[in-house]
């Protein structure tokens, strides 16, 4: 365990921390706040919610007792709407008809376009893919949700 036998027997002779009551229930409810919280809460809201609850304490200690709980705040990110339609464009007319297993190759091509995160920042890759072999026809990347060669964005 790469300790040292002195080390070992000097922290063994040590007395143990005894942490007090009031103590354990202000871990037990930080604990509950940042679950709640769906591990959102940082120190200074976390402040602002022991507060509430008629705790004084100050952001360092909720840092330090945060730290010992090892309870680290992950922000959440907000939706980003990617696509919006025009309720006055047309819908294409269901040729499929959810029948997904052409008799030939050809026959039928699906397409879907995604985005993905990359180095660069967010980049747009459609794909087509026929339904017959379940190959990839084609694609295309680009930071921009359409090509603009065969598309208007």
């Amino acid at each position: 365990m790469s300790v040292s036998k002195s080390g070992y027997y000097d922290w063994h002779k040590r007395p143990a921390n005894v942490i007090s009551l009031e103590t354990l229930k202000l871990y037990r409810l930080v604990r509950q706040l940042f679950k709640q919280s769906r591990g959102s809460l940082g120190n200074r809201e976390m402040v602002k919610k022991l507060r509430k609850e008629g705790y004084q304490v100050g952001r360092y200690l909720v840092r330090k007792i945060m730290h010992r709980l090892r309870l680290k705040a992950t922000q959440r990110r907000a939706y980003k709407v990617t696509t919006q339609r025009k309720h006055s464009d047309a819908v294409a007319d269901n040729l499929l008809n959810m029948n997904f297993n052409p008799v030939s190759a050809n026959q039928v091509w699906a397409g879907d376009v995604t985005y993905l995160k990359t180095g660069e920042g967010w980049m747009y890759l459609a794909v087509v893919m026929d339904l017959y072999s379940r190959r990839i026809v084609g694609w295309h990347i680009d930071k921009r949700p359409l090509c603009q060669d065969c598309c208007h964005p």
